[in-house]
């Protein structure tokens, strides 16, 4: 088959979508599908074999310019006057916009692709895709809703009336939900949160979870740094819960030697560099960004202990990654990662969401515990192996593709 992958920001160290976009088209290229993908900035890092359009925004919001004020001579047509407008009223146009670019692409080359998968974009642009007869998946990682929801729940004053309107494409992307045919997600968890807050029939959303490179993200061949934490966060936003795993880190500290770090981009005076500094532990905690599958791979396999104390989460590439390590995990009971780490949690510890108390006392007693952590990583290596795989999760999309394509009318490509 030949597909369009549609990602309006896809670079991988933008978080779980990212990678998404890496693997999904990489998977489906070594089963033999043509893959095309099209996306707006940041862009994203492919493997060989895989297309790239680049459907390129104003890029507002690119380091080390934030809310930048574009040129008159950058402004090419009403698109681009949309995307401004919104971010000076403080809304969030990316999605909106780039759905309307690619949708003008695409329109342009109607008859190079059998189907056209969105991912987590659901932009009004793709409902005249879907007018004009393209086969179309969209995938939803999560419902944006919960996002909203956490980050609104931490606010106060102003920052409320901010936030509500950063937010205003939620409505967007709850109203083409229920206008396509069928949602993909990753989790049942997430799955249930797209019905509850999109109002989509549950029978139209399928669960096809993510994957992990098994061969890349492997047990250490030499020991493991003594008191070492490690976490991942591709936003430092409420939802993450990197405020609540400082805040152990700091109770900890004063235990025990320890180190934690932070795979993330911490802004400079933004909330976490700030409570790092507010609790005087910038001595044990070191943070690392922009690193290879590779650097990150090597980095949670060197960790006694990986944490992931998000609030929310609907699937978390980063406990699937730590346990394809042998790492042992802490992790919130909240979204989809009591499902992420299995039933009987043999490789992880489930802990409330937000509670630092919790967080702090998990990780002790597994710091203190070497065969119960040797336990618990091999556990997860195994789950990981049997249940996380790229190529399943290529093949598992290949089907929903088939399916799109036989309901417009079509005969799938083999």
């Amino acid at each position: 088959m030949r597909v369009a992958l549609l990602s309006y920001r896809s670079e991988p160290h933008c978080g779980g979508q990212g990678v998404y976009v890496r693997r999904l088209s990489h998977g489906l290229t070594e089963l033999g599908h043509q893959v095309e993908v099209f996306s707006g900035q940041p862009y994203p890092v492919l493997d060989p074999g895989v297309g790239l359009t680049k459907a390129p925004s104003l890029d507002l919001y690119r380091e080390p310019d934030p809310f930048r004020t574009p040129s008159l001579g950058e402004l090419r047509g009403v698109v681009d006057l949309i995307e401004v407008a919104t971010m000076w009223t403080a809304g969030f146009p990316e999605p909106l916009t780039f759905s309307l670019r690619v949708a003008k692409l695409l329109r342009a080359r109607r008859g190079e692709f059998d189907v056209v998968h969105d991912n987590q974009c659901l932009g009004y642009g793709l409902l005249s895709l879907s007018r004009a007869g393209f086969p179309l998946v969209a995938t939803v990682h999560h419902p944006i809703t919960r996002d909203r929801a956490t980050e609104l729940a931490a606010a106060t004053g102003s920052r409320r009336l901010t936030l509500r309107r950063w937010y205003g494409f939620a409505r967007m992307q709850a109203r083409v939900a229920r206008r396509l045919p069928e949602l993909l997600t990753v989790s049942r968890a997430s799955a249930a949160d797209i019905a509850a807050d999109f109002h989509v029939p549950a029978d139209r959303i399928q669960v096809v979870p993510l994957g992990v490179d098994t061969a890349v993200f492997t047990p250490p061949r030499s020991p493991r740094a003594p008191g070492r934490i490690v976490a991942v966060a591709s936003a430092d936003s409420t939802v993450k819960g990197v405020r609540h795993l400082l805040e152990a880190v700091a109770k900890l500290r004063t235990e025990r030697e320890i180190e934690l770090v932070l795979v993330a981009r911490l802004a400079d005076g933004g909330p976490s560099r700030r409570l790092i500094s507010e609790l005087s532990i910038e001595d044990v905690v070191r943070t690392v960004s922009g690193i290879s599958d590779g650097e990150l791979a090597a980095l949670l396999a060197s960790a006694e202990v990986a944490c992931v104390p998000s609030l929310y989460e609907g699937f978390s590439l980063p406990a699937v990654e730590a346990m394809a390590c042998g790492t042992p995990l802490v992790a919130s009971r909240a979204g989809a990662l009591p499902e992420v780490v299995g039933p009987d949690a043999k490789c992880a510890v489930l802990v409330p969401p937000g509670d630092a108390e919790a967080l702090a006392r998990s990780l002790a007693a597994l710091l203190d515990d070497p065969v119960r952590r040797a336990r618990m990583g091999e556990a997860g290596r195994r789950r990981a192996l049997r249940k996380y795989s790229w190529t399943s999760v290529a093949a598992a999309t290949a089907e929903r593709y088939a399916a799109a394509i036989e309901r417009t009318g079509g005969k799938p490509r083999c």
